[in-house]
């Protein structure tokens, strides 16, 4: 009976307690975001995660996120945009290779040779930012907010070379369509390899060089099997923020001004520090000081010359252009014209 009559009253109290602050119990808003993988690395950790666990903080407002990265939740980094489409998520930190074939319109944002330093991939993201963000809009009921890189894929090799040139006759791993037409383009052989099967393949002579991020291949050791990194990019690895269309609309005006403002913060914050650790990995891999985030090793830092980058920057109008418009106007007719409307005067394209 008391046991009863002390329910009833915490139940009063509730009631209470709930009707004395309606405002306070609506203000605070909910939304869950999927994140970068764990294993993607710093940029995860130390910028991204803290950013949303620190939400309210951070944006000024009265949101609260479930914030899980995409390798602990069981869904696929290529099924982003589809569970965003299906309501499952509010926020999602975009893997924009891994949905390209979702949405081959996100790709000409790092088309392989267009971005092969951090200004010009800067250049590029804000020239094609409204047209993804439309594009997303239209077929995903989601909203970008933001665009950053993980940074430029670079060469490593495990013979000698002195410029891009060298690759002729040389086995190189790769990890797309566009790359491996790139290769073939300068005489290398492209050979499609895993991330976590590189390092075995090089040592093993399956192939001579692989492409990725300096900071990832020193955390996986290839300056064990390789002598020369060659630091231009091939393709800038960009990715981006984006919201559901429900989530954003259940924003006022004013809320949604002060998210994106966060959110561009957060963006430009990553632009510098994926700079930073670029440059501390390649000094890391190079055996050089300052190297604060990796290991050292003593690779041979292959200077990039003039010649190299223009033929790093001639594979979008030999290569990766013409492949990539083919599949994107299939999809989104006038795609490949936009592109060239928006992008190519930033690249000086014609």
């Amino acid at each position: 009976m008391r046991f009863r009559l002390l329910l009833a009253a915490f139940a009063a109290a509730t009631l209470a307690a709930t009707l004395a602050f309606p405002a306070a119990a609506q203000e605070r808003i909910k939304f869950k975001a999927i994140g970068q993988p764990l294993a993607t690395g710093l940029i995860q950790k130390n910028r991204e995660q803290p950013f949303f666990e620190h939400f309210a903080e951070k944006t000024g407002l009265p949101i609260d996120v479930d914030y899980k990265p995409i390798d602990t939740l069981g869904v696929k980094d290529t099924e982003q945009l589809r569970v965003m489409k299906a309501g499952l998520f509010d926020i999602v930190s975009l893997r924009v290779s891994q949905n390209s074939r979702d949405e081959p319109t996100i790709l000409g944002l790092d088309l392989v040779g267009a971005s092969p330093d951090y200004a010009t991939g800067r250049k590029v993201a804000n020239a094609y930012f409204d047209t993804i963000d439309a594009r997303l809009q239209q077929q995903f009921k989601v909203k970008l907010l933001g665009v950053w890189p993980f940074g430029p894929q670079i060469l490593f090799c495990k013979k000698p070379i002195a410029k891009l040139a060298d690759v002729k006759g040389m086995k190189v791993r790769v990890y797309d369509q566009n790359l491996a037409k790139f290769i073939e383009l300068v005489g290398g052989t492209p050979v499609p390899v895993s991330f976590a099967d590189t390092h075995q393949s090089l040592s093993l002579g399956v192939v001579d060089c692989a492409i990725t991020g300096p900071s990832s291949a020193n955390s996986a050791g290839w300056p064990e099997v390789t002598t020369h990194q060659l630091p231009i990019g091939f393709q800038m690895a960009l990715n981006g923020y984006a919201i559901s269309m429900k989530a954003w609309n259940s924003l006022k005006p004013d809320q949604q001004a002060k998210l994106k403002t966060a959110f561009e913060g957060l963006t430009d914050d990553i632009w510098k520090y994926s700079e930073e650790l670029f440059q501390d990995a390649l000094n890391c891999n190079a055996g050089k000081d300052p190297c604060t985030t990796g290991k050292k090793f003593k690779l041979v830092n292959v200077p990039v010359t003039a010649a190299d980058g223009d033929l790093i920057r001639s594979a979008v109008t030999k290569v990766s252009l013409p492949v990539w418009a083919e599949v994107c106007d299939k999809s989104n007719p006038g795609c490949s014209q936009k592109w060239r409307s928006t992008v190519a005067p930033v690249l000086g394209l014609k």
